[in-house]
Parts: C-alpha cells; structure tokens; sequence
C-alpha cells in the first residue's frame, strides 16, 4: 500500500526545523509536494537545493477552502500511486491543517499508509509573540469557519487562517455582535520567524488597517464579565448572586410559591407590550419572563431538584422528539397534521393515559381561556354541537335562564347562569374559529382609547368626568366613538 510521509515545516524559522526533518526534505529519493510555497522555511530549503512541487494555484481555481483542501488530498493520492512521497505542511501537521485530517480518514478507510512527523506548533511561537499563557483559559478556532456559539470570550482567544482581508472582515463582524468596536485585538502574522509581526487595533480596524496573510491569526483577550452581559452565563450569574449567601435577601427568602404570581403578571405585561407592537417593550418584558424562569430555576438547584440545565434540556428534547418532520424523515402535508403529530408523540412521551382528557387543561387557565380549551378537548371526542346555529341557540337558552334567575331576585341563581352564558358564547367563538381571550381584549382596548379620549375632552375644558351628567358623558362618548372609528 502506498505510504505517504507528512513533514511539518514549524512556524517559520530555519532553526526550529529539527534535523532529521531537514535530511528527509533534502534527499532526492521521493517526491515532495508542498501544500503552500507562502512559508518562510521553503526559501531557505529551496536555497539548499530542495525540489518540490506546490498545490497553490489549487487555491485561485477553487471557491472555498473545503473544495481546495478535498482537492489536495485527491491529487496527492493520484501522485501517491504506486509510490511513496513527502507531503509538506506549515507548522505542526496536526494543528490546523484540514488536508491531514483527510488523508488520515483514508487512512482509516484502508486507501493509505501515512506518517506524520515534524512540524513545531506556531502556537508556541504565539503564545510567546503575545505574553499570555494558555492555562489561564483558551480556546483555538478557525476563522474560516467561525460560529459566534462557539466563542468563549472569557478565555484568550486565537483565531487562525485569517489568510486575507475578507476573512478578517468576516471575522470582524462575528466579534462585534459581542465585543464594542474599539475592543482590541491583535493581529499577528508569521509568529516565530523573522518575519514575525504584531499588531494591536480596534476590532472595528481588523480588516483595514493591518495586511493579512496565511500566516496571519488573531488574538482576542479575555473580555470583562460586564461586557458580556447579554450573554446567557451572565443571567445565570447574577441570578446565583442574588440567591448567594451575600445576595439580596428579598430573592434569597422567594420560593416557588411566593414566585407564582409574579410570572402570571410578567407574562400579561408581555402580551400588553405584543397588543401595542412595542418592540422595546417587549424586550423589557420577556426579560422579566426570563427572570421568573431563572429564579425558579435557581431555587430547584439551591433545594437539590433541578437546574436551569434540566429545563433546557427537557425543552430542547422536547421540540426534537415532537418535531419529527424535521428532524427526521417524517412526511407531514400542513399544519393540522403537525398537530396531530404532536398531540399523539405528547400522549406517547405521558405514557398512561389520564383519568380525564380534560386534566391537561390547567385550573389556572384565565376563565374565558380556560373554557374555550374544555370545548376543544371535548370536540375531539365528539362532544360537540354540529353547527354553530345550535350553538346560537345554545346561548339564547343560557340567557333566558339567566333572565329567569334575575327575575327571582336570586343573586347565586344568576351567577350560575350567567357563567353558563359565557361558556356557551366561548363556545360560539371557537365555532367560527374566534380567539375569545382576543375578542375580549380589542373590546377591552378599544373602550381604553374612547374613555381616555373622554377624560382629555374634559381636560381641554378644564373639567373631569365627574363634573358630567350621564347624558353628557354618553355625548363625549359619541364624539370619542367617531374620533375613532375604525380604530381599535
């Protein structure tokens, strides 16, 4: 089987080339290609009289890095037939070199033999270019294929391959979702050589100041934790704080019981924000939605039963496992079917079936939500009127019995009836495919704006409502009504 040797040419300095590996390059005995020719060492070895054959024109007739590394690997094994050769990197063959990491998947797959030796790491060269030391937190990307999600800012970052200004750009516009333009970074080319060169600049220069090279990394610093407070370890933090020893008492002394009505009103303050399209204040109340889920969170893990760890990842299952179409190779053709599919994967995940279909409908549901999903439960058994002209009807008789109870002078008679009313209008709603918590709230919104109006037309005679006899306030009424008419 065809062997082919990997020599790692270090980062850029003659004498950091061991020399065994130096006697390998230089006899004639086998054939050397080079991935790059761009490497400091190659001057010198082709001083001394090294032959070799490159892949760098690979580079200008491919598109991306993926096809020209596949690319490399697949001439270099036509080459490999039949004869051994040297395949010469930069730096260390196994750091950062995606064309070893193929040929070692031949390797695996029986095409090859492979050798891999030599090569110092240009991470030595970086970390002593730059003072820092990596047991303090680091983390090694490339900035070819750089995730913001993978970005750990509080350790020291170094970000390689950064071969030409449009990488650097892109790297650039990655780090500033996180990090303020004039965050310094520094930019670093040919660590180890002589050719050795570092630069500091604001983040927001990185792809225009400083010329870039294959050579080229770049380094981030560690960031202050206060700058990296819209990230989901910080919210954490703060919330374990609070909950601290030294924490707030206020948050130390909650339970989940004392939290309950909390998250109740930060959930209405949000749909409020979603009723006027206020973006910001939406914002602001789905962090106070956060907050509530955070601090029962932290009080699970304070009491030894969960952590907000365990609420993601019983989520995130969750939305896999109920979302087969796609994350798997389920076939559904619209939205009713996805919900089908959801409600007999939920019944599956709950195992023994429940007494009632109702139990899923939590008691605390608002009243007129809570009634509407009863219907819905019910009508998926077949427990339902057939049209809503029935369901008229329906509601015509609930009144009249209301009517009745009124008539008697019976108060607790009345209530009854008058909850039945509302069931059966609930239920006429859900017939013509209404939302009756909806319907409620634009009734609901519209008399806000008229009465505010009222309360200004006073105003602007100097005047408060109380001053008005109903005749009168039943006129601002009128003039409200047609002030904004049509509008909700």
């Amino acid at each position: 089987m065809t062997t082919i040797t990997v020599l790692g040419l270090g980062a850029g300095d003659t004498n950091q080339l061991p020399l065994g590996i130096y006697r390998q390059l230089m006899k004639e005995d086998k054939p050397v290609y080079v991935r790059t020719m761009d490497h400091p060492v190659l001057q010198d070895l082709q001083k001394d009289g090294l032959s070799c054959q490159s892949f760098d024109a690979i580079y200008e007739d491919q598109k991306d890095f993926k096809d020209v590394y596949e690319t490399i690997v697949e001439k270099l094994l036509e080459e490999a037939k039949g004869e051994e050769l040297l395949y010469v990197v930069p730096g260390h063959p196994m750091l950062a070199e995606k064309t070893v990491q193929l040929l070692i998947e031949k390797r695996d797959q029986g095409h090859i033999q492979l050798v891999i030796q030599g090569g110092q790491s240009f991470l030595d060269a970086t970390f002593t270019a730059l003072e820092i030391d990596p047991i303090e937190g680091f983390q090694f990307l490339d900035a070819t294929d750089l995730k913001r999600e993978r970005l750990q800012l509080l350790n020291h970052t170094i970000l390689c391959q950064v071969y030409d200004a449009m990488i650097a750009s892109e790297v650039k516009l990655t780090l500033l979702e996180d990090l303020p333009a004039d965050y310094p970074v520094t930019i670093v080319t040919a660590a180890g050589s002589y050719e050795e060169r570092v630069n500091t600049v604001p983040l927001e220069d990185l792809d225009r100041s400083v010329e870039v090279n294959n050579l080229t990394s770049v380094y981030v610093p560690p960031a202050p934790r206060e700058k990296l407070n819209h990230q989901f370890f910080r919210l954490r933090e703060v919330i374990s704080i609070l909950r601290g020893p030294d924490g707030c008492p206020w948050d130390r002394k909650q339970t989940h019981e004392s939290l309950r009505k909390y998250l109740i009103e930060e959930a209405y303050e949000f749909i409020d924000a979603v009723n006027r399209q206020d973006d910001e204040h939406m914002v602001e109340e789905l962090g106070d939605v956060l907050l509530q889920v955070m601090l029962h969170s932290q009080i699970g893990e304070d009491e030894g039963f969960f952590s907000i760890d365990d609420v993601i990842v019983s989520v995130t299952d969750k939305m896999i496992r109920r979302h087969p179409h796609v994350f798997e190779h389920v076939t559904v053709n619209d939205a009713d079917e996805v919900v089908t599919n959801w409600e007999a994967i939920k019944q599956e995940e709950k195992g023994e079936k429940s007494s009632s279909i109702l139990d899923s409908v939590p008691n605390s549901f608002p009243a007129l939500l809570q009634a509407e999903e009863l219907q819905k439960k019910a009508s998926k058994v077949g427990f339902d009127w057939d049209s809503a002209d029935l369901v008229i009807e329906k509601v015509k008789e609930e009144w009249q019995e209301f009517q009745e109870a009124r008539e008697q002078e019976n108060n607790e008679e009345m209530e009854k009836e008058f909850g039945d009313w509302l069931f059966a209008i609930a239920n006429l709603a859900r017939h013509y495919k209404l939302n009756s918590e909806n319907a409620l709230q634009r009734t609901n919104q519209k008399f806000r704006t008229r009465f505010s109006a009222m309360e200004k037309s006073a105003a602007s005679e100097n005047r408060s409502l109380e001053d008005y006899d109903l005749e009168s306030l039943e006129a601002l009424w009128v003039q409200a009504k047609e002030q904004y008419k049509g509008v909700e």
